[in-house]
């Protein structure tokens, strides 16, 4: 018995009856957005390079910012004001991450992220956000290297966190060299992004595919930050990203509406021992069907042998 991708598309089209329209995009935007960088020069510069600092929420939000502003030409065929951008879904995920204290240190150790300590730290010990940097910093600078930012591909530099540094690509060069299919399959979504012929399906498509391949770049070893969490955490984790790889095939719309709606149901803090979906007091009934539908993905995908 196999895993039948179509689970995905169940759970979505449940979730669905739930999701309202909001009545003003600016309120859709992910926390702090208006205060994150805007433009290349917001960020310091050294030696003539940009030097962008990704273990801080608002740098790392300003390069979705910029990247949003840079690739809204070619979206606003769709819809006003960059609402059908199909990047939206990066910046808002990440803002949910950072809304709920997933960037935060999980073991307690330092106070990076914590609302005691560097609110706006987030830490290389966090899963969530390791994960993350796979999702902005290949995206942000694959777009460099396409041309669609205007700049030359060796004018920004990210610093490396406060360890394993060796787990993360900081340049267009370096992330070509370590991974090379994911900057590949970004580039070349970059380059249907620009073609005028290019379809809002076809976008979707090479999209998703990128979205994925940045994924699998992941190292495994980063699958030793779960041990920091709850057990009902790491399993919401295990379940997200499984969830996220089935996402793909039916071409969820990663927009603006689409993903802030989405997300009313994600967890609105972090899980902890103790949670059990579909009874959990302080989350909303959408909050609770969801994560219920993710520990039911979660299960068939382990039970069908299908791994």
């Amino acid at each position: 018995m196999t895993f039948n991708p179509s689970w995905a598309c169940v759970i979505v089209g449940c979730v669905f009856p739930f999701l309202g329209g909001a009545s003003n995009i600016s309120d859709e935007y992910p926390p702090l957005w208006r205060e994150s960088p805007a433009q290349f020069s917001d960020y310091r510069v050294e030696n003539g390079k940009y030097i962008i600092n990704p273990w801080n929420y608002i740098e790392r939000m300003g390069m979705y910012k910029i990247l949003l502003n840079q690739t809204a030409r070619y979206f606003e065929k769709f819809a006003p004001e960059n609402e059908q951008n199909i990047l939206w879904g990066l910046p808002v995920h990440h803002g949910w991450q950072y809304h709920t204290g997933r960037l935060a240190d999980p073991t307690q150790r330092t106070d990076c992220g914590h609302d005691s300590g560097d609110h706006l730290c987030i830490s290389v010990d966090s899963w969530w956000a390791d994960l993350n940097y796979y999702l902005s910093a290949m995206p942000f600078l694959a777009a460099i290297d396409s041309g669609i930012m205007g700049i030359l591909s060796d004018n920004v530099v990210l610093l490396p966190p406060s360890k394993d540094q060796m787990n993360f690509c900081y340049n267009v060069s370096s992330c070509h060299s370590s991974f090379p299919e994911a900057m590949k399959m970004w580039n070349e979504f970059y380059q249907h992004v620009k073609s005028p012929s290019s379809s809002f399906d076809d976008l979707l498509k090479y999209l998703w595919a990128a979205h994925v391949s940045s994924l699998k770049a992941v190292p495994k070893k980063f699958h030793s930050r779960l041990k920091y969490y709850s057990k009902h955490e790491a399993d919401f984790q295990r379940s997200w990203a499984l969830f996220v790889d089935y996402l793909a095939p039916p071409l969820f719309p990663t927009t603006l509406i689409r993903v802030y709606e989405f997300q009313k149901g994600m967890p609105p803090r972090i899980l902890v021992n103790g949670d059990r979906a579909h009874f959990i007091s302080d989350f909303t009934n959408f909050q609770n069907i969801v994560l219920l539908a993710l520990n039911v993905l979660h299960k068939v995908h382990k039970y069908t042998g299908f791994t």
